[in-house]
């Protein structure tokens, strides 16, 4: 028997690419339902090779008898919107930053804390972290339980469509004025973004960090471990798909570089693509499409005690949100989560 799943911000990238991801992982789909504001009303969306969605508006929408709502319409929305569908008998599962440092909200990347989903069940709410933590702890959670990272500096490439489709239309068109000579205008970034990088991800905190810095350091610490002190620095760069990171780790064991590469080598959702030579390395251009977090340039970091530094980069799009949304559903029927009755 399969679910009935309803899809909210179906027209966003994220939404699109939720659609996506469940046709092609064959997810148990029944009935599929997309949902959006009433400007967008009345779009299609392709679910599969057959089928057409009819967006429809969540407004007016009655989520009874629906078993997964699958949320990515923006943080206000979802304030609105999720208790609603959860209070209907949906499982809510969010990609948007509304609920992920609530305390009875579990915040899951299935590869790293799955056992959290169990904690679900009274609230019937669920956070997707943020992309940029997803991969990074993807990443880390391997060499974390071998040989216990206790610090983290991490410095994020991160790219336009990070920001939704507006972003990438504004990369799109600043390059292309750039060529023939247009004005350009930033309505989407703080500066230029083409051929620019920029250091500032969402708004300033008072200490001077970003709150997508402060994002990567508190959802690192509640998904792996608050005991893992994190620093960030986030930068926006003109790339459409995929974030990168630099990491260096300081562990509280003494690292071994081939065991640590055999760890990566072994963890599920991470993909070691380490050579030392031109071109041994994964780029974002390289990983659009893909469901791995890639790992390369891992090295020994002298600088301090049981230092480890290495690179990755991951669609953004893909398991940084929209494939990570599936696989907490698709964890949740494999540990027999969903209440049918509820729904």
């Amino acid at each position: 028997m399969g679910y009935r799943v309803a899809v909210v911000g179906a027209t966003g990238a994220v939404g699109r690419e939720i659609i996506k991801t469940l046709s092609e992982r064959e997810f148990p789909v029944d009935e599929i339902v997309a949902l959006a504001s009433p400007r967008s009303t009345g779009q299609e969306i392709s679910f599969g090779d057959k089928t057409v969605l009819k967006v429809r508006n969540l407004e007016t929408f009655d989520f009874q008898g629906y078993d997964i709502a699958l949320f990515s319409p923006g943080a206000a929305v979802s304030a609105v919107y999720a208790p609603k569908a959860a209070a209907a008998g949906c499982m809510v599962i969010d990609n948007t930053s509304q609920f992920r440092m609530d305390h009875d909200v579990p915040l899951v990347v299935p590869e790293v804390n799955p056992d959290a989903l169990k904690k679900s069940l009274k609230r019937r709410i669920i956070a997707n972290p943020n992309c940029s933590t997803i991969q990074l702890v993807v990443a880390l959670k391997p060499l974390h339980d071998l040989f216990t990272a206790k610090r983290v500096v991490v410095s994020t490439y991160q790219a336009v469509s990070g920001a939704g489709k507006e972003g990438m239309d504004e990369l799109f068109t600043q390059s292309k004025g750039t060529f023939v000579n247009d004005a350009i205008t930033s309505e989407q970034f703080t500066k230029q973004i083409a051929f620019n990088c920029i250091p500032h991800i969402d708004r300033f905190m008072e200490d001077g960090s970003t709150k997508e810095e402060w994002k990567m350091a508190v959802e690192t610490r509640k998904i792996l471990d608050p005991d893992i002190a994190v620093f960030a620095t986030c930068v926006r760069v003109p790339v459409f798909i995929g974030h990168s990171e630099s990491v260096v780790v300081e562990f509280e064991e003494p690292v071994d570089l081939e065991e640590a590469r055999r760890v990566l080598r072994d963890s599920p959702g991470v993909i070691l693509h380490d050579h030392r030579d031109d071109g041994g390395y994964v780029t974002p251009v390289e990983c659009v499409g893909e469901d791995a977090v890639y790992v390369s340039r891992l090295r020994i970091d002298p600088s301090v005690r049981n230092g480890l530094a290495f690179w990755c980069v991951a669609d953004n799009l893909r398991k940084g949100a929209a494939l990570n949304a599936v696989q907490i559903a698709e964890t949740m029927i494999a540990f027999d989560l969903f209440d049918r009755k509820a729904a």
